[in-house]
């Protein structure tokens, strides 16, 4: 499935590349929010070993991946397309 995101990501951004649209795809790593019922909260014991995998020693929060989004739509990113730009705090390096 991610081989496929990143293939239609850069189709998509030669494609409307014409019309001024800029086209990128965000790849975030384990970031707490609501999704699968609120997880993290649920589960916190699932935490600290997501965490631990992490460069910055700690899971993302939404700002996070929409610090890079905000970047990604502005003028900020005018020069940015066809990008799979993974938003981990470095996962397993």
């Amino acid at each position: 499935m991610k081989g496929g995101l990143t293939v239609l990501t850069r189709y998509m951004a030669k494609e409307f590349s014409a019309r001024g649209i800029r086209v990128n795809a965000v790849s975030p790593g384990a970031t707490r929010t609501r999704l699968a019922d609120d997880a993290f909260t649920r589960f916190p014991e699932v935490v600290p070993a997501l965490a631990a995998k992490t460069a910055f020693g700690r899971v993302g929060e939404p700002d996070d991946i929409g610090s890079l989004i905000a970047a990604l739509v502005g003028d900020d990113g005018r020069w940015i397309t066809a990008q799979d730009i993974e938003v981990s705090g470095g996962y397993q390096l």
